[in-house]
C-alpha cells in the first residue's frame, strides 16, 4: 500500500493532467476523469483512506459522465444550440477558388470565414453562390445555388 502522502500527489497530478488535457482536446471526454481525480485528491488531502479515495474517483467520474452525456445529448437534439462548423449547414457561401473534388481544390467564404470545400456534383466555378449541405471532416460540402434572377 502506498502512503497517503503519495496518493495526495498522484490524485492532484492526475486531476491537473486530465483538466489540462480537456482544455486542449474536444468533446468533454477527459473532464469526468478530472472531476473524479479532483474529488479523490480532496479526500487524500484531508486524510481519508485509500478505498474511499478510489470510490470517490470512480463515483465522481461516473456521475460526471452521466451528467455531461445528458447535456451533450440535449445539444444534439433538433433545435438545440449548434456549435462549430456544423452551424454553416444550410447557409449560402461564395466560392473563392474553384470547387473540384477530383482535383482536390476548393475554398469558400461563409459568413466571415474561409473554409475548404468539396462537392458531390460537377465542379463549381469561382464567384458562384453555393449552399452548404454537409460537413465532412474539415471540409464543407456544397452545391451550387440556382440563380433565380435570370
Amino acid at each position: 500500500m502506498m502512503d497517503n502522502e503519495v496518493w495526495r500527489w498522484v490524485w492532484t497530478g492526475l486531476a491537473l493532467l486530465m483538466g489540462i488535457g480537456e482544455i486542449v482536446t474536444a468533446g468533454f471526454f477527459l473532464l469526468p476523469f478530472a472531476i473524479g481525480a479532483g474529488l479523490a485528491a480532496v479526500a487524500a488531502w484531508i486524510g481519508v483512506t485509500d478505498i474511499v479515495q478510489w470510490l470517490l474517483f470512480f463515483g465522481g467520474t461516473a456521475l460526471s459522465m452521466l451528467y455531461l452525456r445528458r447535456f451533450m445529448r440535449a445539444q444534439d437534439e433538433d433545435g438545440g444550440l449548434v456549435v462549430g462548423p456544423g452551424r454553416y449547414v444550410g447557409m449560402e457561401a461564395l466560392v473563392l477558388e474553384k470547387v473540384d473534388t477530383g482535383a482536390n481544390t476548393g475554398r469558400i467564404r461563409v459568413e466571415a470565414e474561409e473554409w475548404r470545400a468539396s462537392t458531390e456534383g460537377k465542379p463549381i466555378a469561382e464567384g458562384a453562390r453555393v449552399e452548404v449541405v454537409a460537413l465532412r471532416g474539415t471540409r464543407l460540402v456544397v452545391r451550387e445555388v440556382e440563380d433565380h434572377s435570370k
